[in-house]
């Protein structure tokens, strides 16, 4: 005699706390609210659908693959469904899935590796020290327009072999680009369509440029980039570059930024860093966890799934609340103080995971921390001296403003 299972119930007729953050400009309150649904339940319900909050659960859907990224970047849920705007996200390799993903992940990963990144050290600390002394100079400022917004965009410019005179072009158009997260699609469109067109051009003469003459910027090695006789197209080499381009800029800027603002408002914890500049790998992760730009990631369950106790029915469209993971209290010990001296924590969960962990990742810690180190050591007296509201908790979030006076300190010591 074989007895029947009985599936969970499914993940809507369970009884969850309700989630209402999103329009906040106050990401502390935003913290408390999933705090608050987190004691209560694995799920709470967002204005989108399920969204996941503890850390186990998070981890493990970001690394299931019955869970993919939604079709042209969530272009649907903002009613989107068609279209020139539809068929490049579409096409975005943050998009796609499967072994389309996995083919292009295999021919970029060199591109990405840790030595890779490593060549850009140099650059980087240079441009992370002329804001910096400019900010010092000034002897006050504001975080967002005189450091962070103006940071990635040389780095990224000289990654792909852009020249200097050009680099105001490449800041407008990842400007213009990332709006697609803002879920604002109707009145944004025709912008992100229009910059994306440019950029495009602009690329389309770089790799015809290249082909003829390789050098050593990224375009290069994408066009070099091979296995087992597979390369990548035209249309690929363009879509690669202007992700780069759009994901690490923005995700940087609004880091740097919510970085920034939190040690800012822990004179313990930044004078710390100063002194201490070999703890600024674990002051990155620290602050990556802490207080993210990004607070998670969407997911479409492509079949029903059991997570538990309840059942996330196929076509389910999930949040994977990294933001809220990060603050498990099961995995974090006292999750809500920063702690830049944290010994070996688990893992922290901003940065995706499985196939889709992002591909930057190297590159967005090595900006941080040459950014938080020429800042704690040259302006060890900084202090803020206005409010500082962030964005929509949607999308790539940050500070809007964050005014600071900026004493310059004694030189720092050499690393």
């Amino acid at each position: 005699m074989t007895t029947a299972t009985t599936r969970p119930a499914s993940v809507f007729d369970a009884d969850l706390p309700v989630l209402d953050y999103r329009d906040l400009s106050d990401p502390t309150e935003a913290h408390a609210r999933l705090a608050s649904a987190r004691t209560q339940s694995v799920f709470g319900l967002g204005p989108y659908g399920p969204e996941i909050l503890r850390y186990a659960e998070v981890r493990a859907v970001l690394r299931d693959s019955r869970f993919i990224n939604p079709p042209a970047l969530g272009l649907d849920t903002q009613g989107m469904t068609s279209g020139p705007l539809w068929e490049r996200a579409t096409a975005s390799i943050l998009a796609i899935d499967g072994a389309a993903h996995t083919r292009l992940r295999r021919l970029v990963a060199k591109a990405f590796s840790p030595r890779a990144v490593a060549r850009m050290q140099g650059l980087v600390q240079q441009t992370a020290v002329g804001l910096v002394e400019a900010l010092a100079a000034a002897g006050s400022g504001d975080i967002v327009t005189d450091l962070s917004h103006p940071y990635p965009t040389p780095i990224i410019c000289a990654l792909l072999g852009a020249p200097p005179r050009d680099w105001h072009l490449f800041s407008g158009w990842a400007d213009a680009i990332m709006k697609i997260f803002d879920w604002n699609i109707e009145h944004d469109g025709p912008v992100i369509k229009a910059a994306w067109e440019e950029l495009d051009d602009y690329l389309d003469a770089m790799v015809g440029e290249r082909r003829s003459t390789l050098t050593d910027d990224l375009i290069s090695e994408l066009i070099r980039a091979e296995d087992d006789g597979d390369r990548l197209t035209h249309s690929e080499l363009l879509m690669l570059a202007g992700s780069l381009l759009a994901a690490g800029t923005d995700t940087t800027r609004n880091q740097l930024a919510a970085a920034v603002e939190a040690l800012v408002d822990r004179p313990d914890q930044w004078e710390l860093l100063a002194s201490r500049p070999d703890l600024s790998g674990r002051a990155v992760e620290e602050l990556v966890r802490y207080a993210p730009a990004v607070f998670g990631a969407m997911r479409y369950a492509t079949e029903d799934v059991d997570i538990a106790g309840v059942t996330i029915p196929a076509g389910t469209l999930v949040f994977a609340n990294t933001a809220a993971a990060n603050r498990d209290p099961v995995i974090f010990d006292h999750p809500e103080r920063l702690d830049i001296t944290r010994h070996n924590p688990s893992p922290i969960l901003t940065f995706g995971g499985g196939t889709h962990y992002c591909l930057g990742a190297h590159l967005a810690r090595l900006e941080l921390t040459e950014a938080l180190h020429a800042l704690t050591t040259r302006c060890p007296r900084l202090h803020r001296t206005g409010a500082s509201p962030w964005k929509k908790l949607t999308g790539v979030t940050g500070p809007t403003t964050l005014p600071v006076t900026a004493a310059p300190g004694a030189r720092p010591r050499e690393r």
